[in-house]
Parts: structure tokens; C-alpha cells; sequence
């Protein structure tokens, strides 16, 4: 792959002096639409990502080929103009993390020349937009020295997305990016950024990554509705009770005071918010336990509380989910990201995986009309040069 790239980095920029770089993807294992919920999340790097191949150039120019956006060849700016333009496609991701690093006074004095490679389907909700982001800024750490820690690269990714895209999502994507640990999931509290390492290990199951295939854009889907929506929740509990999230309540907590919020719309958008934190927790105990059976219906009941309560699911996710759960081997499954298309995940017996490929393959297609695509994703290292 590596030395591919290398080839494909010389055609493009005439130059054998690339260094090769990853970073890459992630799933969640659980803990969906709670982070910016101040809930925990429990989020894990997969192998796979998005590979980079850069070199510093001597003028101020910044060149950006990437071999999955081939046709539009490569996309040129200059270090002195770094806004925002929807023509630049793809590469206004790498662009806000260059623009935000040197807006924290980051000596970051020359052009780059750097190739790109994902191998994360587009659209598919495994974050191809966030390891852009880190792969561009464990680059930008290496090309230029740069004094700054994987922590810092997070919170500039998050605001890229935030401030940059205009998309307003929670911090998990680029913390799991940057931060992961080969064999570990992290168990990530938004509140406060504390996280802790908790070991990933699923014996003789393993995680199947079922895409659905329908393409789900972040910034035109109903992500920012829901967000809004559980604000609005919020505020109203926040007339009685002293919180400053709903990641901070407990079960009961919620169902006493549901007369504060007083809208049966809004009642089911902060019940998920409040019962996913707690499947989080619990999920983080039971893997710790090694008790595969209870983290696996789990995830169970993670998907139906995002199906019923958050209605981020769709007919094509709650497909492949139902298919997935019904199988012999499969001891629980979930959609994954955040929703309106994109992933599932299943806890699949490995000795099952390809009967169970090809059973909840011809299910899906026979009710939606087209294929979905199967992975097996194994736990890996956060962003890094290779």
C-alpha cells in the first residue's frame, strides 16, 4: 500500500520525497448522540482510515491530491488565503486545520504538497471527515516541528468541523482518531475530556461493520434538529433542577421530572440521551467483566432506543440491524455514527462471519433494492506517522 502510494505521490508531484502518514477511522462501540449531550461515549480507531503522503515545499503553496476525489485533480491554495470556499471541495478539511493551527501562532511558514488515500467508504459514518483532519495535523506536527500535543490536534479538529464546516458535532470523532490505542476502546466523558482505556478484547467474536450503502451528509441531515431539540430539553429541566447536561442524570432522575419538559417529542430525544450514558457505562462493566452476552444486548438496546426515542435510524439501517440480530452467532448489533444511513456494527462469532455475510447481505438487498458492503474491523492506533 505504503509503496503504491509512494509511486502515485511521485506521478502526481514529480518528487520521491514524500513521508507517509495515517490516520485512522473509528466506530462507536456504544454511547450514540451523547457527546454533545455531556454523556459518555465509547469509541474505538480501526484500521481502516486515511493514508498521507507529504512533503514541505519552499514557496507558499499548498497542493492537495486526493486518489478518491481523482477527477477533480489537484486543488491548489495559497498559505495566504485560507477562508472557506465550497469549490475546494474535500480539501477545506486539511485547510481550517492548517488555518487554526496557525491562528495559535504555529510556525507553519511554508507550502505542502500532500497525496491522500482513504480507504473509509465515503459517506458511511466511520468519520472519514475527522481522519482528514488529524492525518492533516499529525503532518503538519512532523513537516514543521511543531510544539503541539495529539490533545490540542483533537480540539482543532472539533472546531474545524464546528467553525470551519459549519457542522455541529461533538468532540468523540477526532478524540477516538487521534487517541486510540491498539485492543482498546475509550470510554470518553465530554463533560470533563477524562477517558480511560478499556480493553477491547471479544475472543472468538468480532466486530462486522455492515455498510447500508445510503449516503448520509452530515451537515444536510437532522443532526443539528436532535441537537437542538435536546437543548431545548435541557433548558426546561434546568427551571428545577441544577444541571448542566443530561449526561449528568440518572434514570429515575429523568422519569420523576419529565413534567418540566412537558413535550412528548422532546420527552423521547432526552430519554435516549439520558438511558445511552447509562448503556455506556454498563457496556464499559461488562466488557471489563468479559460478559460478551450482556455487552451484546446492549447494543441491542442502544440501536432500538436511537430507532424509537432519537429516530435517527431509517428503513435501510433498521434493516440490516433486525437481519443482523436474527442471526446464530450474533450476540448483539447497532447502527454506529450518526445515523440517517451510513453503519451498523454486529458482535458476530468469527466462525459465522461469512454465512452471516451472505444471509444478511441477500436480506438487505431483497428489501432495499441494493447491496450493502461487510467489513471486519480490527482495533487500532490513533493518528501517526507511519
Amino acid at each position: 500500500m505504503e509503496a503504491q502510494l509512494q509511486q502515485n505521490y511521485t506521478t502526481q508531484f514529480g518528487s520521491e520525497n514524500g513521508q507517509a502518514y495515517f490516520a485512522p477511522g473509528r466506530i462507536n462501540l456504544i454511547g450514540e448522540h451523547t457527546d454533545y449531550n455531556g454523556g459518555h461515549v465509547f469509541p474505538a480507531a480501526i484500521t481502516i482510515g486515511t493514508y498521507g503522503i507529504a512533503e514541505k515545499r519552499d514557496d507558499r503553496k499548498i497542493r492537495l491530491y486526493s486518489e478518491n476525489f481523482a477527477a477533480l485533480g489537484i486543488i491548489e491554495f495559497d498559505l495566504d488565503d485560507l477562508s472557506y470556499q465550497k469549490e475546494h471541495d474535500w480539501t477545506n478539511y486539511p485547510k481550517g486545520m492548517i488555518r487554526y493551527l496557525l491562528e495559535q501562532g504555529l510556525p507553519i511558514d511554508h507550502g505542502m504538497n500532500i497525496l491522500f488515500y482513504g480507504t473509509i467508504p465515503n459517506g458511511a459514518g466511520l468519520s472519514s471527515s475527522a481522519s482528514i483532519e488529524l492525518l492533516t495535523g499529525v503532518i503538519l506536527k512532523d513537516l514543521f516541528d511543531l510544539d503541539v500535543d495529539m490533545l490540542t490536534l483533537v480540539k482543532t479538529g472539533k472546531r474545524v468541523e464546528n467553525e470551519f464546516i459549519g457542522v455541529n458535532s461533538g468532540i468523540m470523532d477526532q478524540f477516538a482518531i487521534g487517541m486510540g490505542k491498539k485492543d482498546q476502546a475509550i470510554l470518553l466523558d465530554t463533560n470533563t475530556l477524562k477517558y480511560e482505556l478499556i480493553p477491547a478484547v471479544f475472543g472468538d467474536y468480532v466486530v462486522a461493520i455492515m455498510n447500508t450503502n445510503k449516503r448520509r451528509e452530515l451537515a444536510d441531515s437532522k443532526y443539528n434538529e436532535r441537537r437542538a431539540e435536546c437543548e431545548e430539553a435541557l433548558r426546561r429541566l434546568q427551571t428545577q433542577l441544577d444541571i448542566h447536561s443530561l449526561g449528568e442524570l440518572d434514570e429515575a432522575t429523568f422519569e420523576e421530572n419529565l413534567q418540566l419538559i412537558a413535550d412528548e417529542t422532546l420527552i423521547k430525544r432526552a430519554r435516549h440521551a439520558v438511558t445511552e450514558n447509562q448503556r455506556t457505562m454498563k457496556a464499559k462493566k461488562a466488557l471489563q467483566n468479559g460478559d460478551l452476552t450482556a455487552f451484546g444486548q446492549l447494543l441491542n438496546d442502544s440501536h432500538r432506543s436511537l430507532q424509537m426515542d432519537y429516530e435517527v435510524t431509517g428503513i435501510e439501517l433498521d434493516k440490516l440491524v433486525e437481519a443482523a440480530q436474527k442471526q446464530p452467532g450474533v450476540l448483539g448489533a447497532r447502527m454506529t455514527g450518526a445515523g440517517f444511513g451510513g453503519c451498523a456494527i454486529a458482535l458476530v462469532k468469527e466462525d459465522a462471519l461469512d454465512t452471516f455475510i451472505d444471509t444478511v447481505g441477500k436480506e438487505y438487498q431483497d428489501a432495499i433494492g441494493y447491496a450493502a458492503d461487510f467489513y471486519k474491523a480490527h482495533i487500532d492506533d490513533g493518528a501517526r506517522k507511519l
